[in-house]
């Protein structure tokens, strides 16, 4: 199996241009394409995971990855996906959540002797003259066509519509894959499904400018059976950065999706052989808990490390098991947290992220779904004292999949 076939078995390749060209490039590994990463936030998440694994798929297959940070189009705002405008950040922010990519990043794709690139738009995009723009490049594009772009219509139709600003990020997007074919000889940009109509335009304007064919792939958006995005919970975004999201939280996510979900997802995510794959297809029932302990243990292992996908594993074994709350994540509260020596369970399950409000925790209590250390609690007056909290402190779970080992300092 060629790497291309590899990757449309795995389910991870969306929309293709000039198939032929793109297969013979990316299959002979001297394929040089960019992925880039909007800074919107301090790390990278579950939604940028598959775009990492995929470059780290074809980098072992010989071809060179260009990780692009997004430090000139972050301030700007990419209206794909999005029904309102996003929130300005400082150029302070932008910066800082480059560097925490750069970092992340480095464990998935072998940044060494050459053989990836780390780039940085604001290198081009933030000395750029406004009439040089206008006319080097605005020229290449058609309003018509822009306006056509789903990215666009979608803003359009909703109350406030589309800001002249965000109107701007297909150029941006074009003129980034412009400049880094003349740097770096780059062919191929990837990215998500939802960015297509931006990865045309820059694939156009080389055609254009520049009289080259370059190539264009999108991924398959990573929804769950109900066609939802995966990453997100109750509480935000999956991240892979430990200290927003920690190894055992991460691991417990992709240890409960759904039945439904579990082989796409080892497919799309995991370096497992496709064989390996095929025969957990067969497994029923029972069995597809086995299949989701794999591939949450191999995910955890990937972005954090082996040590902590076997704490986590180990973690989640034993609580269902025995309520043994090692390697689980814990809250810490101080004295400030307290009154009167003792915190309320109500205010106990917001401050440990178990419930999105009070009323929420309410709710849950006065429905039986919330325990402590095996013991039910239905009494929304219910409090939990200093006494209980200090030392090994006490296990608060609500439902069967939502846990947490909550400590007094």
């Amino acid at each position: 199996m060629t790497v291309y076939e590899e990757l449309v078995e795995r389910g991870l390749i969306a929309q293709v241009t000039d198939e032929d060209e793109l297969k013979e490039l990316i299959n002979a590994g001297k394929a040089t394409f960019y992925i880039g990463f909007d800074a919107t936030a301090d790390s990278l998440h579950v939604g940028h995971f598959m775009a990492l694994c995929l470059m780290k798929r074809l980098q072992m297959a010989g071809n060179t990855p260009i990780a692009l940070v997004g430090g000139g189009t972050t301030m700007i705002g990419d209206p794909s996906g999005r029904t309102d405008m996003r929130q300005m950040m400082t150029p302070e922010m932008i910066n800082h959540n480059c560097e925490c990519f750069k970092k992340q990043m480095s464990k998935f794709i072998d940044f060494s002797d050459g053989k990836a690139i780390l780039a940085n738009n604001a290198d081009w995009l933030l000395d750029l003259n406004y009439i040089d723009v206008l006319r080097e490049v605005g020229a290449c594009f058609s309003v018509n066509r822009m306006l056509s772009a789903e990215c666009y219509k979608q803003r359009m139709d909703r109350e406030g519509g589309l800001t002249f600003l965000e109107f701007n990020y297909m150029i941006m997007q074009a003129y980034d894959f412009y400049q880094l074919y003349q740097k770096y000889g780059c062919q191929m940009q990837l990215g998500g499904n939802d960015q297509w109509s931006n990865m045309l335009a820059g694939t156009d304007l080389i055609r254009r400018k520049l009289g080259k064919n370059a190539y264009a792939m999108t991924i398959t958006l990573l929804l769950n059976s109900e066609g939802k995005k995966m990453g997100k919970t109750q509480s935000g975004a999956v991240w892979l950065d430990p200290n927003k999201t920690s190894p055992f939280e991460f691991y417990q996510y992709w240890r409960n999706v759904a039945d439904a979900d579990v082989i796409k997802c080892l497919k799309m995510l995991t370096f497992l052989s496709l064989d390996e794959i095929k025969e957990m297809e067969k497994w029923e029932g029972s069995e597809l808990n086995k299949a989701k302990e794999i591939l949450a243990f191999e995910l955890t292992k990937l972005v954090h490390s082996e040590e902590d996908a076997v704490k986590a594993q180990e973690a989640a074994r034993a609580l269902f098991s025995t309520g043994d709350a090692a390697n689980m994540p814990t809250l810490e509260l101080t004295e400030a947290d307290l009154t009167d020596g003792a915190i309320t369970l109500v205010d106990l399950l917001v401050k440990a992220e178990l419930a999105g409000s009070k009323s929420d925790a309410r709710r849950n209590i006065e429905q039986g779904g919330v325990a402590i250390d095996g013991e039910k609690i239905e009494d929304v007056k219910a409090t939990v004292s200093k006494d209980q909290l200090s030392g090994d402190g006490v296990v608060v779970k609500r439902g069967k999949k939502k846990f947490k080992k909550v400590v007094v300092k």
